[in-house]
């Protein structure tokens, strides 16, 4: 029996904020000092690194729980299953529910019996949790589904991946400009036949990387401000993840028995455009090769860095081929891969 997704669903959010809405923000350093550029000139370096020119944001009356329930009624839909049988419901999220001008995180109950009850489901033994695991935290619920169905444990799990991040930015800092909101889900069964997950690889680096994201007080020192607002190093980062994520993906792939030329794409966590560039071209480096054209699909671009939801969502996008120049079939082998706070690193090999 091999663990198959058989239902994909995503949201993602109506509201478009564009990089030009940024345009009167005031802009600080973490040491509270401002900076000596326009913004103008800020925007237009942040887009040449990131390639992000807008990303969603979820309406004022929504809240990162809620989003997850209608990507999972999506990919319950598209599975065909009674929900009623889930034996698992796992969401991947890092803030909780943060309702729209409140301080505070939300988490209990935990999101993942908010979402059991926004399905309506009665069964008591469809046991719901959360896992948090930074941005690889989908791809980590899937790896944790994959245990429970290959032990017998399990016959049908529902992982999710949501987060509304545009709920924890600092206004007054450069990497606001990064993170969006939204959802992905996707319904994971025991079925025999060729596809499902082939391998998979997980690791946690905290020796010195704990703390390369986490929760600081706004880069405008003179607010009277008791809020905490997601925080980075992002050049530390960018490092860890060149050296780290390339030999994970390589460890993998290797252990799956499956050809590099084999591989038709790798959905990646999609973090900022030149590191994911980056980490695909050391990748096929390992091997002597160069990255194939569109290997990796990429919707930074207009959706943001959306965290646990990137990868489920643009693989939910490719899989309907509602992405252009994409699509995948029965029998392709896909890499999904992520990096991000722990420091955390996983990747799957998987056939379609």
């Amino acid at each position: 029996m091999n663990t198959t997704i058989t239902g994909i669903g995503s949201f993602i959010p109506s509201k478009v904020a564009p990089n030009a809405g940024f345009e009167n923000h005031d802009f600080y350093n973490d040491d509270g000092s401002p900076f000596g550029h326009e913004n103008t000139v800020i925007i237009e370096k942040f887009k040449a690194i990131t390639g992000i020119s807008e990303r969603r944001y979820i309406k004022d009356n929504l809240v990162t729980s809620e989003i997850a329930h209608i990507a999972a009624e999506k990919a319950i839909v598209e599975a065909g299953i009674d929900r009623e049988t889930l034996d698992y419901i796992i969401v991947a999220h890092n803030y909780g529910d943060v309702k729209h001008n409140t301080q505070q995180s939300d988490t209990v109950p935990s999101l993942g019996s908010r979402v059991k009850h926004l399905l309506k489901i009665k069964n008591p033994r469809c046991v719901a949790y959360d896992i948090m695991f930074g941005c690889p935290g989908w791809i980590e619920g899937m790896i944790q589904a994959h245990a429970y169905l290959k032990s017998g444990m399990a016959k049908k799990c529902l992982v999710i991946g949501a987060e509304a991040l545009s709920r924890v930015v600092d206004p007054h800092d450069r990497d606001s400009m990064i993170y969006s909101d939204g959802a992905g889900a996707a319904v994971v069964e025991a079925r025999e036949g060729n596809s499902g997950i082939l391998t998979h690889s997980s690791a946690t680096y905290t020796y010195d990387e704990a703390h390369f994201i986490y929760f600081g007080e706004s880069n405008k020192q003179e607010m009277n401000d008791a809020r905490k607002y997601i925080k980075m190093y992002g050049r530390k980062i960018y490092e860890f993840a060149l050296s780290n994520v390339p030999l994970a993906m390589k460890e993998c792939l290797d252990e799956s028995g499956v050809h590099i030329d084999e591989l038709k794409k790798v959905f990646i966590h999609q973090a900022n455009e030149k590191m994911d560039e980056a980490i695909i071209k050391r990748f096929y480096k390992l091997y002597g090769k160069t990255p194939p054209e569109k290997v990796m699909p990429m919707t930074i671009d207009k959706l943001g860095n959306s965290s646990v939801a990137t990868v489920p969502t643009v693989f939910d996008l490719v899989s309907k081929g509602e992405l252009k120049g994409h699509e995948v079939n029965a029998g392709d082998v896909v890499i999904f891969a992520s990096v991000g706070a722990g420091m955390n690193i996983n990747a799957i090999v998987y056939r379609m």
